[in-house]
């Protein structure tokens, strides 16, 4: 047995969606590459389950905070680059709440 036939089974065996047969098994308690890439498996699971129990929230000032910030390097830049600033922030901020909805939806079915 190779590390190559068990790795792509390592995430279902963190998820309990697979079992291991023997000869399996055996191969990974005596591999250290495998029990490495299990317990990286494992991180990104409970750390998929904090994202799902922790909000993320961001700061009401966000907006506020970028238009100063703006102000301060780009003195005399005109309105439109201001308001593409802001476009760009909504957008990344979007995309970023976007995502974390997608992780949070994905680990609770890996939960349940």
């Amino acid at each position: 047995m190779q590390c190559d036939d068990v790795a792509p089974l390592l995430a279902g065996v963190v998820d309990g969606s697979t079992v291991l047969d023997v000869r399996s098994s055996g191969h990974v308690s005596s591999c250290l590459r495998c029990q490495a890439e299990l317990a990286r498996y494992r991180r990104l699971l409970r750390g998929l389950r904090q994202l799902r129990d922790e909000p993320v929230a961001m700061p009401a000032d966000l907006l506020a905070s970028v238009y100063a910030r703006l102000d301060e390097s780009n003195a005399g830049a005109p309105w439109a680059r201001r308001v593409a600033y802001a476009g760009a922030l909504a957008a990344t901020a979007a995309g970023a709440a976007g995502a974390i909805v997608l992780v949070a939806s994905r680990s609770r079915r890996l939960a349940s």
